[in-house]
């Protein structure tokens, strides 16, 4: 563990950042080298609807597949409420999420629009790697479709 992970101590305004970067990242399909940074190397839980999984691979698997899958990503912060532990060790986070994408399937006429709103909960801790706030627990509870929406 570096020494910037020893002394790291989160706090709300960089913690709320690194989640707006994470969804500035999603949108334009940021490389991995600009991704990885922002999730914990161990003990990493990520669950997603269609997919759990407990590894950096396991990220970048998913991670490849949904840049291939879907396109014109907009996500926009609705609701983001961070605790931060007393010892700035680790920090709870409660988001609701609006995801609008893109997504075509070979032989149809056109791409259809998905829209919803995906409530999530994470945990967030100082990097072992850099000690910037990064990713331990991601978990999407709950998907609201618009009426207007397609489905995934």
């Amino acid at each position: 563990m570096t020494q910037a992970a020893v002394t790291a101590r989160l706090n709300e305004a960089e913690v709320r950042q690194m989640v707006m970067d994470w969804y500035e990242k999603l949108d334009v399909h940021a490389p991995m080298v600009d991704i990885l940074p922002l999730l914990v190397p161990d003990n990493l839980y990520m669950k997603f609807p269609e997919v759990t999984f407990t590894t950096l691979q396991g990220f970048e698997s998913w991670y490849q597949r949904v840049i291939r899958t879907f396109f014109d990503e907009v996500h926009t912060m609705k609701e983001l409420n961070v605790r931060v532990s007393e010892d700035g060790s680790s920090a709870d986070i409660d988001l609701i999420v609006h995801w609008e994408a893109s997504v075509w399937t070979p032989g149809d006429r056109y791409s259809k629009r998905i829209k919803m709103d995906a409530v999530q909960t994470w945990i967030v801790m100082p990097s072992p790697v850099t000690g910037k706030p990064a990713v331990q627990s991601y978990s999407v509870d709950d998907l609201i479709f618009a009426p207007d929406s397609a489905k995934l």
